[in-house]
Order: C-alpha cells, then sequence, then structure tokens
C-alpha cells in the first residue's frame, strides 16, 4: 500500500514538473518570436527610412525637421494618418462583424458559428491527401506547381480535342 502510494506522489511530481518544463518551453519560444518579429520590424523601419533619406536628403532632413514650406513635419503627418488608417480599419470591421451577427439573428457565439456553419459552403476534408504535401523547398514546391498546371493543361486539350461523343 505505501509503495502504491509512493509510487501515485512520484508521478505527479513527474508531470507537475513536466508541466513547469512545457510553461517554460513555452514562455521562451513566446520572447524568442517575439524578439525576432521586433528585430525584424525595426530592421525593415530602418531601411525603409535609409532609403528615404539615401533617394532624397534635402527633403527628407525637412520633413523630419518641419520647414515653412511644409504645413507639419513628416513624422507627425505620418503617425496621424497611422491613427486615421487604425481608426477606420477597426470601426469598419466592426461594423461588418457586429452586422453579420444581427443579420445571422445570433444570441450568442455558439449560435453564430452555427448558423453561419450552415450558410458558408463546405471545406471538403483532405484526407487522405490526393497530392504531395512534403517538399524539400521553395523551388521544389514551384516546380510542382508548374508540372501540375502543365498536366491539367495538357488533360483539357485532351478533353477538347475528344469533343462531345
Amino acid at each position: 500500500m505505501a509503495d502504491e502510494h509512493k509510487a501515485g506522489e512520484a508521478s505527479k511530481s513527474k508531470e507537475i514538473s513536466q508541466k513547469k518544463e512545457d510553461d517554460k518551453f513555452r514562455y521562451t519560444a513566446a520572447a524568442f518570436l517575439t524578439g525576432v518579429a521586433g528585430a525584424s520590424m525595426l530592421g525593415g523601419f530602418g531601411m525603409t527610412l535609409g532609403m528615404a533619406k539615401k533617394k532624397d536628403p534635402h527633403m527628407f532632413n525637412k520633413g523630419m525637421m518641419g520647414a515653412r514650406e511644409l504645413h507639419e513635419a513628416g513624422g507627425a503627418l505620418a503617425m496621424r494618418a497611422l491613427g486615421w488608417g487604425t481608426f477606420y480599419a477597426v470601426t469598419g470591421f466592426s461594423i461588418f462583424c457586429f452586422c453579420a451577427w444581427k443579420l445571422t439573428g445570433s444570441k450568442d457565439l455558439q449560435d453564430f458559428r452555427m448558423k453561419a456553419g450552415s450558410i458558408l459552403p463546405r471545406i471538403p476534408k483532405n484526407n487522405p491527401p490526393q497530392s504531395r504535401t512534403e517538399f524539400e523547398g521553395l523551388t521544389d514546391l514551384l516546380q510542382y506547381l508548374i508540372n501540375e498546371d502543365e498536366r491539367k493543361k495538357q488533360e483539357q486539350m485532351k478533353t477538347k480535342l475528344a469533343g462531345p461523343d
């Protein structure tokens, strides 16, 4: 009886330690992906600024500092445009979602999911897959797509040449 109790405690402690390791891995992975995304975003922004400055340094400096000829500095104009763009995008999509919700007459999210599922077309299952699903790289994928397109065109030509029987 005592051995069973000790075995049960050992398995519970093993499960807890495994869960802690899984959580630690998730947080580490999330931090890594966030760091990579942030670095690439900063890099892209920096490269864009560098290209703009290289293209026309005089106007770039005027836009950064503001000048009499310009009504407002380039940075302020960009931030205002970003703010309005974000406002329009969020408002527009919210209105679209609200209208879709009201048009279906749904009471809750589960009801909306069921009604939307009955209205939208079914996505066919591809199990087992009817074509290749693994590729060595982008070149392999593109070559496969080209070959499949050529094969489909040849099949269409054969059916056109055969004509209606």
